[in-house]
């Protein structure tokens, strides 16, 4: 059953996005708005704009848009159902009779938690069970004490096909809820059996202390060496981070990145208590943003080998992005920081974090290893490619610095360094600005919808219809001013189907609050929607704008229906022009 308008409107209006916004961005206000830096991807600059008169939220980085619903769908990765939910919950709003969760929604992710917290229960307790002894020896011989055991609520799969199945099935869940859940996987010719099997088990838990999917190492030489759940309804690799749940809480102010489970579980027995991991997959744009929201330094705490190398070069542009600032930890004497703390104790540790390197520092130092600057011709590869790192950096401050250590590294004066970083720089300059002319010979192009399949098919007419669309948001007294005005009358159908629902939310007394669309529209029409509606509009000389937009509408529309009095037109023209023409050039 849908949800109601009017318990949609309540909803909406008992909503300031703002306070919702702030929840997990700083925002600053300016002017009548507010800007912070959008948590649906990294960047360093704001570009995250909200409305609070029109109750919109538009970033103009990766475009996404629209209204309070919107944006907890997007954010906690919700159908729309399960954030109207969310918000009334918010609200102290009670859903209306009927329109409860539908078939896959937020009851179906309750049920999936539940499985899953009942799974990691069931898996602590095996680890204590004989069948456990194994997996038991191995966190020991790891060196982790008892109390961190359960912390962290370890636990162990027996080396059996069904053991989860059976136990969990003791308790009403059948075969296909594991399925959903990821602990259980079916074969070719359909036989279900568990995932994890003879394998030391860590749960995955979100920062709002749900389990939300697991990790498991194996005890033989079977591979996957490490296995970790699928994407499921709950959990989604890209977006969660190993540990977070805890370290979030840290008042140390600097996350420390791991390459896995057990480096981060050792670290934080031995009290570095902001040590988070990626969970199977290399750092994304996601999980650096993230990370953004509870620090504001990281320090990568790699392995030392190629891969952890190559693996910290693709996380320090990422989480610049996000605007943490990055020191990377280089280790002498081990391969992780479980073997450093074992080898050398929590105190060398520690100095070596305070000691971590500023991420600039440590990529020249990836740079100078690739060349023998003994060699002349390496020397002028190594500046050259040094050069161009440097010519990055937008403190000049910085690239003088940098600039210096590269030059003291090659044995060349600060000067020629200098000079070279800002050729470098100069070439950057040139080809951001040739791009940039590129897009303003292209004007028209800037006004088109980023979505291909929304793209204007005549932009004259478009850009009325879209000043009707922000009077109508603005205003919704104004829907009786329209002339008789319709959407099948609008050139972009998607203009038309939200000039239409604005409409009859009007003419009904609800509001015309773009959040209300949400149900409507798919997430990138309403991205649009929001861009459109972030517009400026001069509602002082309402009424006659509308008479101009119309006319603008109607008239396109003419030429549109009928081309070939559009032809007729142009050729009475022309002719009255030839006889002007004529009669000025007689005598």
């Amino acid at each position: 059953m849908p949800i109601p308008d009017r318990f949609l409107d309540e909803l909406v209006a008992r909503t300031d996005l703002v306070d919702l916004v702030s929840e997990s961005v700083r925002l600053t206000k300016k002017g009548n708005s507010y800007w912070g830096c959008c948590p649906f991807h990294s960047e360093k600059t704001p570009s995250f704009h909200v409305v609070p008169d029109r109750q919109i939220y538009k970033c103009f980085g990766c475009g996404k848009g629209g209204g309070a619903i919107n944006y907890v769908m997007e954010l906690e990765n919700l159908s729309f159902r399960d954030a109207v939910e969310v918000l009334a919950k918010r609200a102290g709003m009670t859903m209306p009779e009927g329109s409860g969760p539908s078939a896959g929604g937020r009851e179906r992710r309750e049920k999936l938690l539940e499985i899953n917290k009942q799974a990691a229960r069931t898996f602590h307790r095996w680890l204590y069970a004989p069948e456990g002894a194994e997996g038991l020896a191995y966190l020991q011989r790891r060196g982790l004490s008892k109390g961190t055991l359960t912390r962290f609520g370890l636990g162990f799969a027996p080396n059996r096909w069904d053991g989860l199945i059976q136990a969990l099935g003791e308790q009403g869940y059948d075969k296909r809820d594991l399925l959903d859940a990821g602990l259980a996987v079916s074969n070719k010719d359909g036989r279900i059996y568990d995932r994890f099997r003879n394998r030391v088990m860590f749960p995955i838990i979100d920062v709002r202390g749900n389990v939300i999917g697991f990790g498991g190492r194996v005890m033989d030489d079977s591979t996957p060496k490490y296995l970790n759940s699928p994407d499921t309804p709950v959990y989604n690799k890209s977006r969660n981070v190993f540990a977070l749940n805890v370290a979030k809480s840290s008042k140390a102010g600097r996350v420390i990145l791991t390459e896995g489970y057990m480096d981060t579980i050792s670290l934080h027995q031995a009290g570095f208590d902001s040590a988070v991991a990626s969970l199977g997959t290399a750092l994304t744009e996601e999980h650096a943003q993230l990370l953004s929201r509870y620090f504001k330094e990281a320090v990568i705490s790699y392995d030392g080998d190629g891969a952890g190398v190559a693996a910290a070069q693709r996380a320090i542009p990422l989480l610049e992005k996000a605007g943490l600032k990055v020191r990377v930890l280089r280790m002498t004497g081990a391969k992780d920081p479980d073997e450093f703390i074992k080898a050398y104790g929590r105190d060398a540790f520690a100095k070596l974090l305070d000691r971590s390197e500023n991420q600039v520092d440590y990529r020249l130092a990836q740079i100078q290893k690739q060349f023998d600057l003994t060699d002349d011709v390496q020397k002028v590869g190594f500046l050259q490619q040094a050069a161009q790192l440097i010519a990055g950096l937008s403190s000049a401050v910085e690239r003088e610095i940098y600039g210096g250590h590269a030059a003291q590294a090659a044995g060349v004066t600060p000067e020629a360094m200098a000079q070279e970083v800002a050729r470098a720089r100069k070439q950057r300059l040139r080809k951001a600005e040739k791009q940039q002319r590129r897009k303003d010979l292209a004007p028209a192009s800037q006004l088109q919808p980023k979505t291909r399949e929304l793209r204007y098919a005549n932009i004259r007419s478009a850009l009325a219809e879209e000043g009707l669309l922000r009077l109508l948001v603005l205003d919704p007294g104004l829907v009786g001013r329209m002339e008789g005005m319709t959407g099948e009358e609008f050139s972009s159908p998607l203009l038309g189907r939200a000039f239409d629902s604005l409409c009859r939310r009007g003419e009904e007394g609800l509001s015309t609050n773009l959040a209300a669309l949400a149900e409507e529209f798919t997430p990138e029409e309403m991205n649009h929607l929001a861009q459109v509606v972030s517009k400026p509009e001069d509602t002082a000389r309402a009424e006659q704008s509308i008479q101009d937009y119309i006319s603008v509408i109607r008239r396109e529309g003419m030429l549109r229906r009928e081309p070939e009095g559009d032809a007729l037109l142009l050729a009475v023209q022309k002719r009255l022009q030839e006889k002007k023409a004529y009669m000025e050039e007689k005598p």
